[in-house]
Formats: structure tokens, C-alpha cells, sequence
């Protein structure tokens, strides 16, 4: 077979008229992507507008060469004027032209430095979202002060009975064996030292103070902040949350206050349950295992209670609770649409959540020993 002739080789002339107009002719095609590239490569730099109407052939190679010769001038798609017959491939092309495959990731130092710019970037909009989403709260359940009417009873009883009683068999079981466990380790401990009566006051400081609300805070941050967010989420991708505002209905006032108090009612409760579980794992390991009458624990409990451990420790119920609540209805209402996006909203609320919980409790911890309390 012959090959190509010269005039159907792709060419690259200047306009005479107009300097920064160039004018294309041959066969722009597949066969001649070397050529095209090599042509394109050489074009001017100060090069506008592109005419294409005299191109003899043209492919999907061929545009494809083009727009992105147009990408990287900064040109517009408009500055190329194409034949009425080539426009439908053109239209095509430029609807898919940016599906290309994803570069493989960059592990330089600049990459990662990028990547933790961009983290961190992201998680500063994470706690500006979070704050803003905390005041348009307050501000509403303020205004629901004024206007009762907007309070959701049945919704808020419902979401009390989800996150609170639903929650007690999960909360007494884990409390109860932490304080046994707790009992366990103290008493190895203490043993070398003959001082196993004071395993009693560990259990209860560590309880009252600490273990009772952290532990609750963390079983409700994996149990009910992930429920939050995938009931609002899938509300979100089908569309209910958008229904909900053209009805002239709040979504805050529908879907996230009832939430925010029945958490903020249920978790202060949840909290002393756990508190006097983990008291009765301490007490179990005690009278089994450590040769502590149960009269005598008690004894030793009441003797060295002190009522300022168990306001301490409830003092923080609160806050968890309005932490976990809001974390969990904003990740639902940011969801995008899309399964994925439920998915992936539904385990950043658990680990904001875990990870706020954690460290408020240490912040708090320190702040009480620095006060005396």
C-alpha cells in the first residue's frame, strides 16, 4: 500500500490577515497523532483563535489533541472554529474530554506537604462548620423558649427512648466490666504493698470522676452519632431534607433539636447507670476475688465518698452530649447525595466524635486538678 501523501500530512499555517489566528489543514486522525503533536508542539505562542473548517479528515484523536492544546494556552473551547459536518464529534468529545484516568499519587515531600496543608485545611472548616452549627442551635432553641409551639414532643420521646433506653444494657454491661477490671489491675498493684482496702477508693474516684461519662460518651459516640448521621444522610440523598424546606418547615428545628435534647437529657442519666455499674464491678471483684466482704466495701465506699467526684464527672455529660448531637446531624446534613457519601459522613462523625470526647476529657481532667476539685 502506498503511503500518505504529503498534503494529507496535519498543517499548522498563520493567518495573513491576523497574526494570532492559525489555520489548520490535512487529515487530523489517529495516523497522524505523531504528526499532530509535533505540529501543535511548533504552533505560536501568541496564537487566539484557531480555524478548523479546512481540515480534510477529523477523529476523535485528532480533537482530543486540540482541546488539550487549547487547555494548556488557557484558551476557551469557542476558539476554534470547526466544519457543521465535524461539530457532533466535537460536542461528544469535549462532553467526556476531561474522563481521563487519575495520575498515580505522588509520594515526594511536596506531595505530602500539599496533602497536610489540605488536612488540616479541611479540618479547620470542620471546626468553623461545627461552631457556626452550634450557635444557629442555641439561637433556636432559645427561640424555642419563646415559641413553644415549636417543640417536638413526640419526636424528642421517640429519639429519648433510640439513644437512651435502648442504650442501657450496652452501658451496664461494659461499665461493670471495666470496674471489675479496674479492681483487678488496682489490686495487683496494691497487694505489694498490703494496701488492697484501697482498691475501693480507686474504683470509685476512677468512676465517678472519669470512667462513668468518658465510657458513656464513647459507647453513644459509636452507637448514636453514626445513627444520626445515617437517618439525616439518607434523608439528604433522597431528597426529604429539600421537601422539608419547601414545605416553609426548618430542618433544624424538625430534625436536629429533638435530637440534641433527648441526648441532652438521656446522657446524664446514662452516665449515673454507668457510674454505679462499674461501683458494682468493683464491689463484685472485691467480695469474689480480694476477700472483701460487701458490707465491708460498703463501709469503706460511704466512708470515703466524696460528692464532688460524681458532680465532676456528671458536670461533663452536657457538653459530650451536645458534642456528639451536633457532630452527628451537621456530618448528615453535608452528605452529597450518594451512598458513598453517606458512608463516608457517617464514619467522620464517629471519629470526630471519639477524638472530641477524648480530648475535652483530658482538657477537663487537667483543668479540676488544677482547681482542687
Amino acid at each position: 500500500m502506498a503511503g500518505p501523501s504529503a498534503n494529507a500530512e496535519p498543517q499548522i499555517a498563520v493567518d495573513e490577515s491576523d497574526g494570532r489566528r492559525l489555520r489548520l489543514r490535512g487529515r487530523w486522525t489517529l495516523r497522524f497523532a505523531q504528526h499532530i503533536a509535533e505540529a501543535l508542539r511548533g504552533a505560536p505562542e501568541d496564537a487566539r483563535s484557531i480555524d478548523a473548517r479546512h481540515i480534510d479528515r477529523l477523529d476523535s484523536a485528532g480533537v482530543l489533541l486540540l482541546l488539550r492544546f487549547l487547555r494548556r494556552r488557557g484558551l476557551e473551547y469557542d476558539a476554534i472554529e470547526f466544519r457543521a459536518d465535524h461539530q457532533a464529534l466535537v460536542t461528544t468529545i469535549e462532553d467526556v474530554a476531561d474522563d481521563r484516568p487519575r495520575r498515580k499519587r505522588d509520594y515526594g515531600f511536596n506531595a505530602a506537604l500539599a496533602r497536610l496543608g489540605m488536612a488540616v485545611q479541611d479540618n479547620w472548616n470542620e471546626i468553623v462548620a461545627l461552631i457556626s452549627f452550634l450557635g444557629e442551635n442555641l439561637s433556636k432553641l432559645l427561640r424555642m423558649l419563646k415559641e413553644p409551639h415549636r417543640f417536638r414532643l413526640t419526636a424528642t420521646v421517640f429519639h429519648m427512648e433510640q439513644v437512651g433506653l435502648d442504650a442501657v444494657p450496652l452501658v451496664i454491661l461494659l461499665s461493670y466490666l471495666v470496674g471489675a477490671v479496674i479492681a483487678f489491675l488496682g489490686a495487683n498493684i496494691l497487694a505489694d504493698f498490703g494496701a488492697t482496702i484501697f482498691v475501693v477508693e480507686l474504683v470509685s474516684i476512677a468512676f465517678l470522676r472519669e470512667f462513668g461519662v468518658l465510657l458513656t460518651a464513647i459507647i453513644l459516640a459509636g452507637r448514636t452519632a453514626s445513627a444520626f448521621t445515617a437517618q439525616i444522610g439518607a434523608m439528604v440523598s433522597r431528597e426529604e431534607v429539600d421537601a422539608i424546606r419547601t414545605l416553609g418547615l426548618d430542618p433544624v428545628d424538625l430534625l436536629v433539636l429533638p435530637r440534641v435534647i433527648a441526648l441532652l437529657i438521656m446522657l446524664p442519666l446514662l452516665t449515673f447507670i454507668a457510674m454505679v455499674s462499674g461501683l458494682a464491678g468493683g464491689l463484685s471483684v472485691g467480695a469474689f476475688n480480694l476477700d472483701i466482704p460487701p458490707p465491708a466495701y460498703l463501709a469503706r465506699m460511704q466512708d470515703t465518698f466524696e460528692m464532688r467526684h460524681m458532680l465532676v464527672g456528671l458536670s461533663k455529660a452536657p457538653i459530650f452530649a451536645m458534642l456528639i448531637a451536633l457532630i452527628g446531624c451537621l456530618e448528615g446534613l453535608q452528605v452529597k447525595g450518594t451512598a458513598q457519601s453517606v458512608g463516608e459522613r457517617t464514619t467522620s462523625s464517629v471519629v470526630q466524635t471519639i477524638s472530641l470526647v477524648i480530648v475535652l476529657d483530658a482538657i477537663a481532667a487537667i483543668w479540676f486538678m488544677e482547681m482542687g476539685w
